[in-house]
C-alpha cells in the first residue's frame, strides 16, 4: 500500500493556506527550533544600531536641550518624535535572554554612543543657558527640574512604551515606531537634562537627571525580557541566566530605591523636592503681675557758674612786595622779555614801578632779575636798569 508522505511547510508565510496564515499569526512564538532561530535572528537585525540611529539621537537630543532652554513642553516631544526607534533596548533584552555576549554588547554600546550623543545636545544648549544666566537673564526651568525626578507617571509611561516596542519588535505586521515614542521620552529626556545642568551649571539637574536615566534604562530592560518570557523565550545558558538575575536584582533594588527604602531616597537624587509646611504652635504668654516700686529721692539741681573764655582776633602776616622802578640811563626805558636774553615780550618806560621776584639768573656775566610788570606781565630785565625809590617825605 502506498505511504502517505509527511506534509511539508513552505518557508514564506505568505504561501501557507489562509486558515495556518491565521494559526500562525495568534503563536505567540514559533514552535520548533528552525522557525525559533529564525525568529531569534529577525529580532536580532532589527535591533541592531545602525547610521541613522546616531544621527537622530544627536538630532533629538539637541532639540530637547531647546526645549528645556525655553522650558517648552511641545519641543520636548518634538525631541522624542525626532528620536530613533529605541531597538537596541530590545537587543540588549534579546542578548540578555539567547545568552549571547556578543549581541548583548553591541546592543549595550551602541545605545551608550547615542545616549552619549543626547546628552552632548544637552550640554551644547546648556553652555547658552549658563551664559544666559551669567548674564542676569532668568529662565524658569521648570521642565527640567521636573525630569529630573523619579514619578510614578513617568514609570508607568516607560512600561508601556517598553512592553509595545517590543511586542512590536518581535512581529514584522507591527510598527515599533509609535510606541518607542514614549520609549525614548522617558530615556533620552532625562539624559539631556543631565547634560544641560552640568554644562549650566544648576542645582539638582546634575546628577539627578543621569540618576533618572539608569533608573529607566535598567527598567526598560527588564520589562523587555517580561515580555519575551511572556513571548516564550527564556534563557538558554548560564550566562543568560546570569545577566537575567543581575537586572531582575538590579530592577528590585530600584524599585525599592524609588519607593522610598533606598538611598535614591536618602541622598535626594532624582526625587522631588518636599515643601515644607507651617505648623501651627502655642506659645504660652506669661502674665503680667503687678510689683511696687519704691519712691525714689529726686536729686536738686546745683547752679554751677562756667566760664566762657573771651575770643581773640589772629593777625596773619603778609609778605610786603619788593618794588624797584625802571632806570635806564641811556635810553628812556627797557625791554621786558621772556626769558634772560630772550624774545621781548614788551617796553617800559623809566620811573614804571616792577615788583621783584626772588628769582635772578647770571647769563655771559650780566645778572638778570625776574619781575612783574605793573600790568602783571612776568618777564626778565638787566638788574643794572632797576633802581630802589626814594621816598619824599
Amino acid at each position: 500500500m502506498p505511504i502517505h508522505q509527511s506534509e511539508t511547510f513552505p518557508e514564506d508565510p505568505d504561501l501557507l493556506p489562509p486558515a495556518r496564515r491565521r494559526r500562525a499569526r495568534r503563536i505567540l512564538a514559533p514552535l520548533d527550533v528552525d522557525e525559533r532561530s529564525l525568529f531569534l535572528d529577525q529580532i536580532a537585525r532589527r535591533a541592531s544600531p545602525s547610521f541613522d540611529f546616531f544621527l537622530f539621537s544627536a538630532t533629538a537630543g539637541l532639540v530637547m536641550g531647546i526645549g528645556l532652554l525655553f522650558d517648552t513642553p511641545a519641543l520636548l516631544i518634538l525631541g522624542a518624535i525626532f528620536a530613533p526607534v529605541m531597538a537596541p533596548i530590545t537587543g540588549i533584552a534579546l542578548g540578555t535572554v539567547v545568552g549571547s555576549a556578543r549581541h548583548f554588547l553591541r546592543s549595550l554600546a551602541g545605545f551608550l554612543i547615542g545616549s552619549l550623543l543626547v546628552f552632548s545636545g544637552g550640554l551644547v544648549t546648556g553652555l547658552v543657558g549658563g551664559m544666559l544666566i551669567s548674564s542676569g537673564v532668568l529662565l524658569k526651568l521648570s521642565q527640567a527640574h521636573y525630569y529630573a525626578q523619579i514619578s510614578w507617571s513617568g514609570f508607568l509611561v516607560l512600561a508601556i512604551g517598553a512592553g509595545l516596542t517590543m511586542a512590536a519588535m518581535s512581529s514584522n505586521e507591527r510598527n515599533a515606531a509609535a510606541p518607542s515614542v514614549a520609549l525614548a521620552y522617558e530615556l533620552y529626556l532625562p539624559l539631556a537634562v543631565a547634560g544641560f545642568g552640568f554644562a549650566s551649571r544648576q542645582p539638582h539637574l546634575w546628577p539627578d537627571g543621569l540618576v533618572v536615566f539608569a533608573v529607566h534604562l535598567a527598567s526598560g530592560v527588564l520589562i523587555s525580557i517580561i515580555v519575551l518570557a511572556f513571548l516564550g523565550f527564556r534563557p538558554l545558558t548560564l550566562f543568560g541566566y546570569t545577566l537575567s538575575g543581575t537586572i531582575i536584582l538590579a530592577g528590585i533594588i530600584l524599585l525599592i530605591g524609588v519607593s522610598g527604602a533606598g538611598a535614591v531616597i536618602g541622598g535626594k537624587i532624582g526625587l522631588p523636592t518636599p515643601i515644607p509646611s507651617a505648623t501651627l504652635t502655642l506659645t504660652p504668654s506669661l502674665s503680667p503681675t503687678l510689683t511696687p516700686i519704691p519712691p525714689s529721692k529726686t536729686p536738686t539741681p546745683t547752679l554751677t557758674r562756667t566760664y566762657t573764655p573771651t575770643p581773640t582776633r589772629t593777625f596773619t602776616p603778609t609778605s610786603t612786595p619788593v618794588i624797584q622802578i625802571v632806570a635806564a640811563p641811556d635810553t628812556e626805558g627797557i625791554l621786558l622779555r621772556a626769558e634772560p636774553g630772550g624774545a621781548i615780550i614788551k617796553s617800559y618806560l623809566n620811573g614804571i614801578p616792577m615788583e621783584i621776584l626772588p628769582d635772578d639768573f647770571l647769563l655771559d656775566g650780566v645778572l638778570w632779575q625776574h619781575v612783574i610788570a605793573p600790568d602783571g606781565i612776568e618777564g626778565w630785565i638787566l638788574q643794572s636798569l632797576l633802581a630802589t625809590p626814594t621816598i619824599t617825605p
